[in-house]
């Protein structure tokens, strides 16, 4: 079977965060039927493979979730619980190498459970009616209420069958009124609504994964681009999950020893009009931003802290630019501040 390429992403994935990531700790909590693929499957980050002479107990082996044949009334369905509450603006459903086995109608509901997961008597919203499915593509949906946070998803089926991946594009809910004023907290972490908006180079790694929690378990959990070999440097343009005065600064080039960065710096802007897609004007004044950190010597696998003089009092931000020169790899980047 040929390899299937991605389609571009429609509007509403611009500037969003993908709910169901299983990276960030989204999970499948029940399903009807995964007799041909575990749930967990459908969850993963990295696009669904296919190896043709690859085979398990029970047929197959499917890069995502399958169902068996339905001999009996009904259809299958699967539980996620979301990598975080949040609001969402559409979906991806992926059947990728899914040709003869595909499900030909797919709907979606979603719920907000305050603690645990859905019981009998938990209420879900229909976003999804009963829709076409095709083989072997990546199908995109609009949520048309976008105001709404959810934690949960339920995936219907009809009747049976297997989706590759499922992307639930959303922005990460946080409630920054329960911040204090005087609070330190994390300006750039994913789960406080931080995105990375735009970016250089993204070979080996998206800079998405600097903003995620702890320091990474190798290589691949943060940002890296491949070897420059012409002029300029690599970038990434990251738009704060509040607007805020950065007081401290971390740059963390865990893993990375032949590979790190030979300095860094840190820009900010506050821009609180600015939409989640740059222009290529925009993304060239952004290096004209006012300097947060100044260019600093990186040293490999190493945490990198700024603070007191280090760090420029420039005010509010709402967006930052991390440069590296001339390439390299990030593993964390903590933007330690206090909300504007």
């Amino acid at each position: 079977m040929p390899e299937i390429s991605s389609i571009a992403l429609p509007d509403f994935a611009a500037g969003a965060v993908n709910l169901a990531s299983a990276r960030l700790g989204a999970k499948g909590v029940a399903v009807s039927d995964e007799f041909f693929a575990p749930l967990e499957r459908m969850l993963n980050d990295v696009p669904a493979e296919f190896d043709p002479n690859l085979y398990d107990d029970n047929g197959k082996y499917m890069d995502g979730w399958e169902s068996r044949r339905k001999r009996v009334p009904g259809h299958d369905w699967a539980i996620v619980r979301l990598a975080m509450p949040g609001r969402v603006f559409g979906f991806d459903v992926d059947t990728r190498f899914f040709t003869g086995n595909y499900p030909p109608f797919a709907s979606i509901e979603v719920a907000h459970v305050e603690a645990g997961d859905p019981t009998d008597a938990t209420v879900w919203t229909e976003v999804l009616a009963k829709s076409p499915l095709g083989p072997s593509a990546q199908h995109f949906f609009t949520n048309a209420d976008t105001s709404k946070v959810w934690t949960h998803l339920r995936l219907h089926i009809y009747p049976d069958g297997g989706v590759a991946r499922l992307r639930v594009y959303g922005a990460a809910h946080f409630d920054w009124s329960k911040v204090a004023a005087d609070q330190e907290i994390d300006l750039a972490y994913v789960f406080h609504g931080a995105k990375s908006l735009a970016w250089s180079d993204a070979h080996y790694g998206h800079p998405d994964k600097t903003l995620e929690p702890g320091r990474g378990n190798n290589m691949g959990d943060g940002w890296e681009t491949k070897r420059r070999r012409g002029p300029g440097h690599d970038w990434a343009i990251i738009r704060l999950g509040h607007a805020g005065e950065i007081n401290r600064v971390l740059i963390d080039t865990h893993f990375y020893k032949g590979n790190y960065p030979d300095t860094c710096e840190l820009l900010g802007a506050y821009l609180p009009e600015a939409g989640d897609v740059f222009s290529d004007a925009e993304i060239a004044a952004s290096e004209s931003w006012k300097p947060i950190v100044a260019r600093q010597k990186m040293q490999m696998d190493a945490e990198h802290f700024y603070e007191g003089e280090q760090v420029a009092r420039i005010g509010p931000v709402t967006h930052v630019r991390i440069a590296m020169h001339p390439d390299g790899g990030i593993m964390r980047l903590r933007l330690l501040g206090k909300k504007a």
